[in-house]
């Protein structure tokens, strides 16, 4: 449970780096016509981060945005059967974020061996026992996204985010499928009594 609170606060603080960058963006662009350079690709590399990282809390919380009409409803007309089906779902969400995360792990071991980081590159410049330069020039070999000359990043912290938030949230799933929701506050129009 800690863990996925921890990931949602570090959504949270990546969330808000990406609200002061595109302000300062707006702010640089309108009064001194000179906008950042970049900033498309900050937005899109921070995006993935943000949802991925705040998935397990979302699960653990049961704020997971979906059309849960049906089942709110069936929680009130019949709640063996609610209950039984919430189960169903989530175990089929379980399996899901399994198939996430297998397809995604290859992409981030791939993405992060790319970079050299504890093996001698096979091109470039071998490491020179200096920690901080070898450090950056393996980020300057991974695998990346961006526009070069503009702004790169290496495709591997963005990977490990999906993989994590996957993973634990296929976890938590499960256990809600096994062990049912503990605390099932899935607000619907049904249940909130706004129908």
């Amino acid at each position: 449970m800690a863990v996925a609170i921890v990931a949602n606060v570090s959504g949270a603080f990546v969330l808000l780096a990406l609200v002061a960058i595109m302000n300062a963006d707006v702010v640089s662009r309108n009064l001194f016509n000179a906008p950042f350079r970049g900033v498309v690709e900050i937005v899109v590399f921070s995006l993935a981060l943000i949802v991925f990282l705040q998935l397990p809390d979302v699960v653990r919380t049961g704020r997971l945005t979906r059309s849960d009409g049906f089942l709110g409803l069936m929680r009130i007309v019949k709640p063996r059967f609610g209950n039984a089906l919430a189960r169903a779902l989530d175990g089929v969400a379980c399996i899901f974020m399994g198939l996430i995360v297998w397809t995604v792990w290859p992409e981030f071991t791939h993405a992060f061996e790319s970079c050299h980081f504890f093996t001698p590159p096979e091109f470039g410049a071998p490491p020179t026992g200096h920690m901080w330069a070898d450090f950056k020039t393996a980020l300057g070999r991974c695998d990346y996204f961006g526009t070069p000359g503009i702004l790169t990043a290496p495709w591997w912290p963005v990977r490990l985010a999906i993989a994590f938030g996957c993973a634990w949230a296929g976890i938590l799933f499960f256990f809600k499928a096994v062990l049912g929701d503990a605390d099932p506050r899935h607000v619907t129009a049904q249940t909130s009594g706004e129908v």
